[in-house]
């Protein structure tokens, strides 16, 4: 999703947002990188060079797959602590 915070953020692009979901650790392992082409390729593009990619996450997320996405510099907000997305400004 993408959301423009109450208080827009002057020149920086909306934040994008994407909701993952996992029943288990074995899938999150396996497509762990996807995010990190994603954060590339929004970064390469022009308009997007600024964006803020957050994951939403809800299920099953091992330490392995958050080093990961916090080594590609991908931060993320669990389902049961929504009320993080207030450092947002959203």
């Amino acid at each position: 999703m993408v959301i423009q915070p109450h208080k827009p953020r002057g020149h920086l692009a909306p934040i994008l947002i994407e909701c993952k979901s996992a029943g288990d650790f074995t899938n999150v392992n396996k497509r762990r990188k996807e995010e990190a082409t994603k954060i590339r390729q929004i970064h390469t593009t022009p308009d997007t060079r600024e964006a803020e990619f957050i994951l939403f996450l809800c299920g099953y997320f091992d330490g392995p797959y958050l080093g990961f996405e916090a080594f590609e510099g991908i931060d993320w907000i669990w389902e049961h602590r929504i009320a993080d997305m207030d450092q947002l400004g959203l």
